[in-house]
């Protein structure tokens, strides 16, 4: 009996450990998709900086967001901030694969930190966007009298001022998104992150953070954290980007060690 038993012991041990193979690897195949996410932002986060200096930020009011709709549906798209709601739900897999990568460092604050990016982008995603307004704008541009013209502008003040970045669930959707960002850079100070773009995550998140509290109460000082941080934001997915790029590749070594001798702090 006991040669029998060592045997399956054996069988054990291998299968075990194959399974433990297959689940390292699972998780490496999440950093991939995460670090390509984290530059699909990067992009998106320059090309709006270029969209904003040649063609202006969001409309100042609904009569001017009508009129530029009007004229050029995808330019007024673009001002009203559709690309953003586009790209938002990338955030699900960059964060996810952050969690891949850092949850033997600290499962517990990575889970919670996730679990708020999660919770607020989709309340972000509930809000009303462009697509409303465009829709309005048509039915203004055809109207035939003052009383219909007011009304229609009247139901786009209405739906400016419950949109994404000014409703109550966009709000707290903000707080939710920016307050996951910064504990899990935390979580990035012990993590294969390196303590460089742990800080740079701490100090843009957190900028971000301080923005949308002050927003509804100082916007002049809001919107001076807002640009502040928006200089953040490239230079902390491309650390982060190439890092889940990094740990992506099976070659390259497990994001699960976070002491794997291959794995150099950024």
């Amino acid at each position: 009996m006991a040669p029998a038993q060592h045997e399956m012991s054996n069988v054990l041990a291998v299968q075990l450990q194959k399974h433990s193979m297959s689940s390292a690897l699972n998780w490496t195949g999440i950093c991939r998709p995460a670090g390509v996410a984290a530059f699909i932002f990067l992009a998106y986060c320059l090309a709006t900086m270029v969209q904003i200096g040649i063609f202006g930020g969001p409309p100042d009011s609904v009569a001017e967001a009508f009129r530029i709709l009007q004229q050029n549906k995808l330019l007024g798209l673009l001002r009203l901030d559709f690309a953003t709601v586009l790209v938002l739900p990338l955030y699900y897999l960059l964060f996810f694969g952050l969690f891949a990568a850092l949850k033997d460092t600290d499962r517990t604050h990575a889970t919670i930190a996730t679990v708020l990016v999660f919770l607020g982008v989709t309340l972000v995603l509930a809000m009303p966007t462009a697509l409303p307004l465009m829709a309005l704008s048509d039915k203004y541009a055809i109207a035939t009298s003052e009383a219909m013209k007011a009304h229609f502008l009247a139901a786009g003040e209405a739906v400016l001022a419950t949109d994404i970045w000014h409703g109550t669930g966009a709000y707290m959707g903000g707080l939710l998104v920016q307050t996951g960002a910064v504990w899990i850079s935390v979580v990035m100070l012990r993590g294969v992150f390196g303590k460089m773009t742990a800080y740079l995550g701490i100090i843009t998140h957190g900028l971000d953070l301080v923005h949308i509290l002050f927003a509804p109460f100082l916007p002049k000082v809001a919107a001076i954290l807002m640009i502040v941080s928006g200089l953040g934001y490239p230079v902390w997915l491309f650390l982060v980007g190439r890092r889940l790029l990094q740990l992506g590749n099976p070659a390259f070594g497990n994001p699960a060690h976070a002491n794997h001798p291959r794995e150099v702090p950024q």
